[in-house]
């Protein structure tokens, strides 16, 4: 196992609040505590920083409380960034906002066009782009994706909407392994992720139930959801080094970790 340095793009959760509800995990009737998100927060940019990585960080703006979750800010490969469109329009301020954090910074930024939701639909597998559909992203964003990055992408259907977007449903563990609940995926999306991926790591209902897919993997060490103890230990059984952090405040709003984590690939 080879752990790669990496570069990542973080929202600070300052105006973190469930405030509508646009997936099944949000219930603005029940309570959050914001200081414990942002100290939940902090301690998962500190582990990137203790395995080595870079943060960068996007201001959070007022108004927009599922800002934190940067992965749905853009999708960027090999110094490109396709930005994002949203669908629900309670998140639509977000996408210019990372759209100038990205043109600021001085990358190639390419108009959405149609609605995807970045890397919380799109995962970058080896020399694949994996992209989900059914609840957000439309297959017109990966005709499009596929254009702008010059990779093979590959449409998969979700079909469960707790899994409403694919890095919920499943992870990236390096360039020839994924984590996935197969049941969140249609029939035929379940073979072709087989024939793909024949040595993956199927998690179990409860692990995905508490956001265990939406991991982080550097290729060796994988940073996912404390709560999720049935697949860490599937994970360290081949090979990983697993690192558990509580997210518990950022999942009432269907996050975990790697919906607060865009990676930068320069």
């Amino acid at each position: 196992m080879d752990a790669t340095r990496r570069r990542y793009l973080m929202c600070r959760p300052t105006y973190f609040a469930v405030e509508y509800a646009i997936n099944p995990w949000m219930d603005p009737s029940a309570p959050v505590d914001a200081d414990l998100a942002v100290r939940q927060w902090d301690a998962l940019r500190g582990v990137y920083l203790d395995l080595g990585h870079t943060v960068e960080e996007i201001d959070p703006l007022p108004g927009l409380p599922d800002m934190v979750f940067a992965a749905n800010g853009a999708t960027v490969i090999d110094g490109q960034v396709l930005a994002v469109e949203f669908r629900d329009p309670q998140r639509a301020d977000e996408a210019p906002a990372y759209a100038h954090w990205f043109e600021r910074a001085g990358f190639e930024v390419h108009e959405a066009k149609h609605v995807n939701e970045g890397e919380g639909d799109m995962l970058l597998a080896g020399d694949l782009l994996l992209a989900g559909t059914g609840f957000r992203t439309t297959p017109a964003a990966h005709d499009r994706a596929q254009e702008i990055f010059g990779r093979p992408t590959v449409t998969l259907q979700l079909v469960d909407p707790r899994f409403y977007h694919l890095d919920t449903a499943l992870c990236v563990l390096d360039k020839d392994t994924v984590a996935y609940l197969p049941e969140a995926f249609s029939p035929g999306s379940q073979a072709v992720l087989r024939r793909l991926f024949p040595d993956a790591i199927h998690a179990s209902a409860a692990d995905a139930a508490v956001l265990g897919l939406n991991a982080v993997s550097d290729g060796r060490h994988v940073v996912l959801p404390a709560q999720a103890t049935g697949l860490a230990t599937a994970l360290r059984d081949r090979g990983y080094d697993t690192i558990g952090v509580d997210l518990s405040e950022l999942r009432k709003a269907g996050g975990g970790p790697k919906c607060c984590t865009l990676e930068v690939r320069s």
